[in-house]
């Protein structure tokens, strides 16, 4: 089985993160041959800051590896480090529909937001097909807001095939069951954001116990005192799919846990409960992000490794569309 993930550069990463991304890579590395980028090619479809992109990709890196990826195990590479993505983005866009790539929900939400809406905003779903597709991939773990790109994904592999000949795997979508979708603190109908939202509305993974403890406390709750996950409760169901990331307990199981206990003390333990999950993490991050040299050595094998791995499916590409000199066909 081969699975294919990526992630931003941008930002500082959240619980949200976690929960949608990191420890879902931890977890399906163990189930085949995975491959997992830093997508810093993504990152400049908005306005940004060179020097903050460059930080920010050590900062990723360091981060996954923290959160329990094995460079021994998976494939932990920078996008950027492997030129068959942007080239596969170009030969996709062929069989991309403008009108789909239009629909897209992060688009809308994200050129409202920008002074110049570039094209790379607009066609970036095509690269991320590409990023997936190049591995020939079975499963890609990715939070629940990533939905959308991934059909769009499945959508030109099986055009690509339909129109060139069997060339892709059509990927799944691996999401998690509980904590795929983690809301704003301060405004639950929100998803919690590296872009969006203020400081006080995410837990980072480099806040300190204090401040982790004073945001849970803080976060908008809903009338009445019972812990329970309903759509009528989008504040303390945020904070018990919190819990559950945390203690890996289910939903049910954190019901029945704070019966009659009412916000106050369900809070305390939500904060309590993250601190212990999020403490072993800053120390590895830590450990890694004072040691570039090793994190660059790292992050190269990765990108040979990566290189390696996607240029059959690149050259497949290219021969199947009809270009000239890229490799020698059967007839030759």
């Amino acid at each position: 089985m081969r699975i294919f993930s990526g992630i931003q550069p941008t930002g500082e990463a959240h619980i949200g993160n976690y929960s949608g991304g990191f420890r879902q890579y931890a977890s399906t590395q163990e189930q085949g041959d995975a491959h997992f980028c830093i997508v810093d090619l993504h990152a400049i479809t908005v306005d940004h800051d060179p020097t903050e992109l460059r930080n920010g990709t050590l900062d990723i890196a360091a981060m996954l590896f923290a959160t329990g990826l094995d460079p021994r195990r998976s494939t932990v590479f920078v996008q950027s480090h492997v030129t068959a993505h942007a080239e596969a983005a170009w030969l996709l866009g062929a069989v991309a529909p403008y009108g789909q790539l239009g629909r897209m929900t992060q688009f809308k939400e994200k050129g409202e937001l920008q002074t110049l809406v570039s094209a790379a905003l607009f066609a970036y779903p095509v690269l991320m097909a590409g990023d997936i597709l190049l591995y020939q991939t079975d499963i890609v773990p990715i939070g629940d807001d990533q939905r959308q790109h991934l059909e769009l994904c499945r959508d030109i592999a099986q055009r690509f095939n339909s129109r060139y000949g069997e060339t892709f795997t059509v990927p799944d979508g691996v999401y998690p069951e509980a904590g795929a979708r983690i809301m704003d603190l301060q405004d639950p109908t929100k998803k919690m954001s590296k872009s969006f939202g203020t400081d006080q509305g995410k837990v980072l993974l480099l806040d300190d116990p204090d401040t982790i403890r004073r945001k849970i406390k803080r976060a908008v709750a809903d009338s009445g005192r019972e812990v329970r996950h309903d759509a009528s409760k989008p504040g303390v169901s945020n904070l018990i799919e919190l819990m559950t990331v945390a203690t890996c307990e289910t939903i049910d199981e954190v019901e029945a846990r704070f019966d009659g206990q009412g916000y106050g003390a369900f809070k305390d333990a939500v904060g309590d409960a993250l601190v212990e999950l999020i403490l072993p993490i800053q120390t590895r991050y830590q450990e890694l992000r004072s040691d570039a040299a090793e994190l660059t050595r790292l992050l190269d094998l990765g990108a040979e490794k990566a290189r390696e791995a996607s240029a059959p499916t690149l050259e497949d590409i290219y021969d199947r569309m009809g270009f000239v000199g890229r490799r020698p066909t059967e007839a030759d």
